[in-house]
């Protein structure tokens, strides 16, 4: 759904679907700067996941770490 989800049951749902459904990468980004973040940390080797996102948005905060 690429949104914030709270309720237990729908969260579980969604976990089931995303085994099979395509992962909807750009949408959850761009929604969460929507949602007001500011910034994007990744942490662990490599920098993959910052480099996507400041393909997305060249303009957010994005750290490795």
């Amino acid at each position: 759904t690429a949104t914030a989800v709270s309720d237990p049951n729908e969260i579980k749902k969604n976990l089931i679907i995303q085994l099979t459904a395509p992962v909807r990468w750009t949408q959850s980004v761009q929604q969460m700067i929507a949602d007001g973040a500011t910034s994007f940390t990744e942490v662990g080797p490599g920098k993959v996941l910052v480099g996507l996102v400041n393909k997305i948005n060249k303009e957010i905060e994005t750290i490795s770490a």
